[in-house]
């Protein structure tokens, strides 16, 4: 059966990059029927596709503007869903490139291979510059081998059992329409929302490891403290989805899975970097846990999206 696809591409100040992610989506061999960006702040993306011929050479793509504070990473997405009629959209983030042309025919293959599956997620490897450790990272979170995830997988997962990534996943859109969609106003985390929402309804979460894209970061520790600092204040607000499971296990296993590997490579002078690191992510994350006995000001200043507690439309 052949599905309509639309992708749904989130940009922000895009840089050319983004032109070389649009060719790479336009080549798939699973066709795209509409590439739908949501873009924040419009004199950036003008700027970029000026002169380029790409509205005039691929007519499948529709720009939506929206200014910085009308930015949110539940709402902005479930807005961009409304543009799209078609059977499964595909969300991507600008910083994610396909590996190769099958990208979208491995997701959707993922995604249909049962009737019950509400979204299949991509396989996320590291770009050359990626350090050791957020490389390992990588792997121990995207694993070599394709998994589908459900509730009866809680007491051996935990909280993975929930993991999905708006970087790149593909959704079913009769089940994302019938669980009412993505949050409408989320500080993060709003991929992971929604798959513990329809995990808890009875669907499954398909990790489609042969679907793959490039997509990796060396955050600073104070990143990584306000990023984590947001997933906390993510999972606070969600009690429905994250109270039944805990992050901690799953932390502890990634420091001291990363440890061993450092050792194995040689690399153990990188480990009190790893210690201090992983403190800076476990206090970001514990304050944004408790961050309503905060006061506003250390809010703000703790989070990475700033434009989320001037905002209080939902």
């Amino acid at each position: 059966m052949q599905y309509s696809v639309d992708v749904i591409l989130l940009t922000y100040k895009p840089k050319e990059q983004v032109l070389d992610l649009i060719k790479a989506l336009e080549a798939q061999t699973y066709p795209i029927h509409k590439l739908i960006i949501m873009n924040t702040e419009r004199q950036y993306v003008e700027q970029l596709f000026y002169g380029t011929g790409f509205l005039e050479q691929y007519k499948n793509i529709e720009v939506h503007h929206l200014l910085a504070e009308e930015f949110d990473h539940g709402r902005t997405r479930a807005k961009a869903v409304r543009y799209s009629k078609a059977d499964i959209f595909v969300c991507m983030t600008q910083d994610a490139m396909p590996v190769d042309s099958m990208l979208i025919c491995k997701l959707i293959e993922a995604l249909t291979a049962a009737d019950n599956i509400a979204a299949a997620y991509a396989r996320q490897l590291p770009l050359p510059d990626c350090r050791a450790i957020e490389k390992y990272t990588r792997s121990f979170n995207y694993p070599e081998t394709s998994l589908v995830k459900s509730l009866d997988d809680i007491e051996q997962l935990g909280i993975k059992t929930f993991f999905c990534s708006n970087v790149c996943a593909a959704y079913n859109r009769e089940i994302y329409e019938n669980m009412g969609g993505f949050v409408k106003k989320a500080i993060f985390n709003e991929d992971m929302i929604y798959a513990g929402h329809v995990i808890q309804a009875g669907y499954k979460i398909a990790y489609a490891a042969q679907a793959q894209v490039h997509h990796s970061h060396n955050y600073t520790c104070m990143q990584q403290f306000r990023r984590n600092f947001d997933l906390g204040v993510s999972q606070a607000n969600h009690p429905e989805v994250f109270e039944s499971v805990s992050s901690k296990s799953e932390g502890i296993a990634l420091v001291k899975s990363t440890m061993k590997h450092l050792s194995t490579i040689g690399k153990k002078r990188l480990i009190p970097y790893l210690v201090v690191s992983s403190g800076f992510k476990w206090i970001g994350y514990q304050l944004g846990k408790n961050y309503e006995n905060l006061p506003q000001g250390i809010v703000k200043w703790c989070s990475s999206n700033k434009t989320y507690w001037q905002n209080d439309e939902i």
